[in-house]
């Protein structure tokens, strides 16, 4: 009789119990907050998985992403209870003391936090702008790191629009300005707007003709769908929409644009200064400073045969036909990629095909 009491105790139920104990448990993960901004795969403090947050057509977050905000601690440190599959599932992550919150409004000289669900599994403090120097990148006259880490310059043509990124679902253009001194053979440009088409929809990011820079002095425009849009300079500090978000980093000039399951880029407006005219004998003319933009991208849910000067270098298998080991590596295609206007998706590779309504004349 008790060997048969025995047999019948089923011994996975208390194996069963244990699981379940284990699994609920919310580990509280206390971070250094080391300030490196280095919470991805680049080491650039910016984007995962080279910029691209997923390879396929899967609209949900990156492992990175996946947590609940819970309310702050007693000393205000904002926490995130990680919900994605990992080692990290179902832990809780306290931005440090140094970087309390994930938005900071003063952007300039606050960190801001990252939490960080993915297997790294921790918050780190960087700040929350424009890496020139990071994947993704497009900066200064123009300079581009692509998805491939290769770094390469795109002259493109005074007053002119391409296709930075062309692809089924999201098409980029940039409008390029410049001048050209009488001993040169091309012109110096800058990419002056960006142009984000997606479904029925256009966000445009442009920076304003000023003649004299004043860092205090918004020159940053946002037009969507052709309506110009004013982001509150308090409060939360941001201006959305049911898939976009654009949220000021800095008091001026400096915004981050979230468009829900396909990309998020930092965008900072900047001038051309004195004293970088002067080494790079521009030759600007006194009552314009060119203002420009200088923005990093982070993509998600890129296809394989994603195509735009920028676009093609996060294609599996791609290979830069730029040369390597010279100042100035020259990546061509101007004739592929050039568009009619910054509002229109059509050059001789361009992916993209609008939704019958919403994106601007072209």
């Amino acid at each position: 009789m008790i060997n048969m009491k025995m047999q019948r105790r089923n011994p996975s139920l208390l194996v069963a119990f244990f699981v379940v104990l284990v699994a609920t448990e919310a580990v509280l993960v206390l971070a250094q907050g080391n300030g490196n901004g280095n919470g991805n795969n680049n080491g650039n403090g910016n984007g995962n998985n080279n910029g691209n947050g997923n390879s396929n057509n899967n609209k949900k977050k990156t492992a990175a992403e996946e947590y609940q905000l819970l309310s702050p601690s007693a000393k205000g440190q904002e926490r995130g209870f990680c919900k994605g599959s990992g080692a990290c599932h179902y832990k809780t992550l306290v931005c440090p003391e140094e970087c309390p919150q994930r938005k900071p409004k003063k952007n300039r000289k606050k960190k801001g936090c990252f939490i960080d669900c993915s297997s790294k599994c921790e918050v780190t403090c960087k700040y929350r702008k424009a890496n020139c120097n990071g994947y993704g990148s497009l900066c200064y006259d123009p300079r581009f790191i692509g998805g491939d880490g290769v770094m390469f310059y795109f002259h493109g043509a005074k007053g002119a629009d391409f296709a930075i990124v062309s692809d089924d679902n999201l098409h980029i253009n940039a409008h390029f300005i410049g001048t050209r001194p009488a001993t040169r053979t091309r012109d110096f440009t800058w990419v002056q707007a960006l142009s984000v088409m997606f479904d029925a929809h256009t966000l445009v990011i442009s920076a304003d003709r000023v003649s004299h820079w004043d860092d205090n002095v918004d020159a940053l425009i946002i037009r969507w769908d052709g309506e110009t849009v004013t982001i509150p300079a308090d409060s939360e500090a941001e201006w959305r929409t049911d898939k976009v978000v654009v949220e000021r980093t800095d008091d001026t000039n400096n915004v981050r644009v979230t468009v829900d399951g396909l990309l998020e880029m930092d965008v900072r407006v900047a001038p051309i200064g004195a004293e970088e005219n002067r080494v790079h004998n521009y030759q600007l003319p006194a009552d314009d400073a060119f203002a420009h933009l200088e923005t990093q991208f982070r993509f998600k849910n890129l296809t394989e045969k994603v195509e735009g000067v920028l676009g093609q270098t996060y294609r599996p298998g791609y290979v830069s036909p730029v040369k390597r080991g010279v100042p100035m590596p020259v990546m061509g295609g101007e004739d592929k990629y050039r568009t009619p206007s910054l509002f229109s998706p059509l050059c001789k590779l361009c992916r993209f095909l609008p939704a019958a309504k919403g994106v601007a004349e072209y």
